[in-house]
């Protein structure tokens, strides 16, 4: 629960996904239940069965970024700064108006550099080209969060958090823990990915979870999910200090849950996920009752999505059957370690539309599955406040619950 009735808000948010640069064309794209799912676009020739994924379209990073810093920063530290520029803007900062002490900076992703470590074993292996000497620093997952730390002045915590699909949520989580505590004021939260290359789509074709074809969450026929890439950044901070700057804040974020299942590296359960709603619940002070949307973790896969929509119903009741719920992994792809924030994005401006997004490519009901997904069209709901759901292979869980500011 809260310790000192410090309330977290949301100042700005920014996103890079497969919709686009901009948090508004991630919305849309999830709004309008427009998949942005394309031909898979790889540097070398990749002989593997899946020949899709959800990755940021045409995306020149000397658009958005100086070309000094660019050989410190992997596609996944480029998509962080290029979301945090938004979000920051957003929250009407400029790049040397948060810094000091009292900012944290944390991002969460699960692979890090991946694509630098695809290309510097390409070098050593096939064509013996000499190793590039900031390869280290471009590959560790901490380059995200302490590029930013240079960029905006940030003289506070800054770390990065691994913890596979649910790494951005618990960044966000964090976030706001270290804020409620007063260990800081501001922090800048969220994660980011850039894992769709060789190696690791081997990798994934390899566990049998990727589909050839389109990610259909809770519905009949699904068959695996679609790798996606981008970024989603926020900025937070207490709300003493945002009205006191007269900044309109976006919501509160007012809920963090995590847990883990203490069960099996790969296959779900229901105890662990319905232990992090609940503790999300009871850290926002609110009920069952009280929330009105809920953005799933949704991956598609036949076992996780049976084990989230039981753990839904025992949290929610026989509400759970009801209550409006949707997966935009259909939109913009499973980006990992970035998803969470992506969707968090996404559920925040469902809060602020009072419109929920479909589940895209849905067939029929899966009756192991009975919860309401939203098929395929958006719809017209009072939303007072939201959860968004992250769970993670290893399972380690994290829920986060926003609400009207």
């Amino acid at each position: 629960m809260k310790q000192d009735g410090r309330r977290v808000v949301v100042s700005g948010m920014g996103a890079v996904s497969a919709a686009g640069v901009g948090a508004l064309r991630l919305w849309e794209a999830a709004r309008d239940g427009q998949c942005q799912v394309r031909p898979l676009k790889l540097e070398r020739p990749y002989g593997g069965r899946i020949k899709i994924a959800a990755q940021p379209p045409d995306f020149d990073p000397l658009a958005y970024l100086e070309p000094e810093i660019l050989p410190f920063c992997d596609p996944f530290t480029q998509y962080a700064i290029v979301a945090a520029d938004e979000a920051m803007a957003q929250a009407r900062f400029g790049h040397k108006d948060i810094g000091g002490p009292r900012t944290a900076v944390v991002i969460g992703s699960g692979i890090g550099g991946v694509k630098t470590i695809d290309d510097e074993a390409h070098k050593e292996y096939q064509t013996r080209e000499r190793a590039d000497p900031l390869t280290v620093p471009r590959l560790i997952p901490s380059a995200a969060p302490t590029m930013l730390g240079m960029r905006y002045s940030c003289n506070g915590p800054t770390f990065a958090i691994a913890s596979a699909c649910s790494s951005a949520s618990q960044a966000i989580g964090v976030g706001l823990q270290m804020i409620r505590s007063g260990a800081v004021d501001r922090a800048i939260v969220g994660g980011a990915e850039a894992a769709v290359i060789n190696g690791s789509l081997r990798s994934w074709e390899a566990l049998r979870v990727l589909t050839p074809d389109c990610c259909r969450p809770f519905s009949i026929g699904r068959n695996g999910i679609v790798l996606g890439e981008g970024a989603a950044i926020f900025v937070l901070e207490t709300e003493a200090l945002a009205r006191a700057r007269g900044h309109e804040p976006l919501c509160e974020l007012a809920g963090y849950g995590t847990t883990s299942d203490g069960f099996d590296p790969l296959r779900p359960n229901v105890e662990g996920p319905s232990s992090a709603m609940r503790q999300a619940l009871a850290d926002a002070g609110l009920g069952p009752d009280d929330i009105d949307y809920l953005n799933a973790h949704g991956t598609g896969t036949h076992a996780n999505d049976i084990a989230e929509s039981e753990a839904i119903l025992r949290v929610f009741g026989e509400r759970g059957a009801r209550l409006p719920v949707s997966s935009t992994k259909p939109i913009h792809g499973h980006a990992l370690g970035a998803s969470g924030a992506m969707e968090l994005a996404i559920t925040i401006f469902a809060l602020r539309a009072q419109l929920v997004p479909p589940t895209i490519h849905f067939k029929a009901a899966d009756p192991k599955c009975p919860i309401d997904p939203v098929p395929n069209e958006a719809r017209r709901v009072a939303v007072r406040a939201a959860m968004s759901n992250s769970f993670a292979f290893g399972g380690i869980n994290s829920v986060l619950v926003v609400r009207r500011a």
